[in-house]
């Protein structure tokens, strides 16, 4: 067991890891993980613009995580299993590579991925505009958010989403997103 530890360590490591989690967010998690983020980005990266683009684009993906994690049902229609996700933070040659992932109800799939390729096929003209009619709109979703995240997301990164969809069981879909922020 020692030895899987130290290989998992050194995989990590040759991977450029900065933080790996899995499992269920609270808002207390939330702030502990960006706490270490901000940390960590401190000591690796010293522009402070490349900082802070980085720390929003983490703070949005895991606020958007945090709000849209869903508990999913076995197929046998079971009780929820605990809402679960993953988050990895890896620095990449090009800058930083933010990647999330959680579970959520499969009949909401193809607003998702039409509401990204939107968000994908916009110019950086466009998406802030988009931002701007969205916050001017006052309207929120059922989950209380008023649509900003994902363009956000966008927006500072400077890149498209990568996103992906795995059908779990019939009625679950596991989300990946993938933000790269070039510094």
């Amino acid at each position: 067991m020692i030895q899987r530890v130290h290989e998992l360590y050194d995989s990590l490591e040759r991977q450029r890891i900065l933080l790996s989690f899995k499992g269920a967010l609270t808002a207390e998690l939330v702030t502990a993980l960006l706490g270490a983020v901000e940390r960590k980005m401190l000591v690796i990266e010293p522009d402070a613009k490349a900082r802070k683009r980085v720390f929003n684009v983490v703070m949005e993906c895991l606020q958007n995580q945090f709000h849209h994690q869903t508990k999913w049902h076995d197929v046998q229609g079971d009780e929820p299993a605990a809402a679960n996700g993953v988050v990895m933070i890896a620095h990449t040659d090009e800058g930083y590579s933010i990647l999330t992932g959680n579970f959520m109800a499969a009949n909401e799939v193809e607003h998702l991925r039409s509401y990204l390729d939107h968000i994908n096929d916009l110019t950086d003209d466009s998406l802030r505009d988009l931002y701007r009619e969205k916050l001017n709109n006052g309207s929120f979703s059922a989950k209380g958010g008023g649509g900003l995240g994902m363009i956000d997301i966008a927006r500072k990164s400077g890149s498209k989403l990568e996103y992906g969809f795995v059908p779990y069981d019939e009625g679950n879909t596991f989300f990946s997103l993938n933000v790269n922020v070039t510094t």
